[in-house]
C-alpha cells in the first residue's frame, strides 16, 4: 500500500492550493491524482500546464484521445484508463473508439489505427520510430506539429501515469463505473 497522502485543499502545501482550486474550477471536483501530485507545487503545475497544452493542440477530441489512451493502457495506468474514459465521453468520443483502446482491438478506421499505432511505437521504442512509420503517419494525413503533439501528451501521461503506480491513487467516484485492470 501506497503511503503518498492524496492532498485536499486545506491539507495542500500553500504553493499547490491556487493549482488545485484551478482543477475545483476545470473539473467541479479535485481529481484524486492532483491531490497527489499537489505534495509538490512544481509537478502539480508542470502536469497542469502540460494538459492544457495538449488539450489545446491539433488534435480533435478522438485523437486527443486514441492519443491518451493508447499510452494509459501501455503503460497499465489503472487511475488513467478509467478516468480518460469518462473524460471520452464528456468529449463526445464514440464509445467504438474509447472501447477499442481499452481491449487493444483494432481503432474504427484506418488514421485513427495509424495515430494508435504511431503513439504506441514511440512509448514502446522510447522515440525511435522507423522512417517507415513515419511515412505511414504522414501518409495517414497527420503532419510534423503532430507528431510532436504526441511527444508532448505522453510528457503529460508519464507524470501521471507514473504518479499513480507509485501511489496507487484512488479511482475518482466519478469514474469508478469506467474501472479498468491490465
Amino acid at each position: 500500500m501506497s503511503t503518498l497522502k492524496v492532498h485536499t485543499i486545506e491539507s495542500a502545501p500553500e504553493n499547490s492550493k491556487s493549482l488545485l482550486e484551478n482543477s475545483l474550477k476545470s473539473f467541479g471536483m479535485i481529481p484524486n491524482l492532483h491531490g497527489v501530485l499537489a505534495e509538490s507545487p512544481g509537478i502539480l503545475e508542470a502536469y497542469q500546464m502540460l494538459h492544457n497544452l495538449f488539450q489545446n493542440s491539433s488534435f480533435n477530441n478522438d485523437e486527443l484521445t486514441v492519443v491518451w489512451q493508447t499510452i494509459n493502457v501501455e503503460h497499465g495506468c489503472h487511475y488513467c484508463v478509467p478516468a480518460h474514459t469518462g473524460i471520452a465521453h464528456m468529449m463526445k468520443v464514440d464509445e467504438e473508439i474509447t472501447e477499442a483502446l481499452r481491449n487493444r482491438t483494432a481503432m474504427p478506421n484506418e488514421k485513427l489505427q495509424t495515430l494508435h499505432e504511431t503513439t504506441l511505437s514511440i512509448v514502446r521504442n522510447r522515440g525511435n520510430v522507423t522512417n517507415a512509420e513515419l511515412e505511414t503517419f504522414y501518409e495517414a494525413g497527420y503532419n510534423q506539429r503532430q507528431l510532436l503533439e504526441i511527444i508532448l501528451g505522453l510528457s503529460q501521461k508519464v507524470l501521471s501515469n507514473y504518479v499513480n503506480h507509485i501511489a496507487e491513487t484512488p479511482v475518482d467516484k466519478a469514474f469508478e463505473k469506467f474501472a479498468w485492470s491490465k
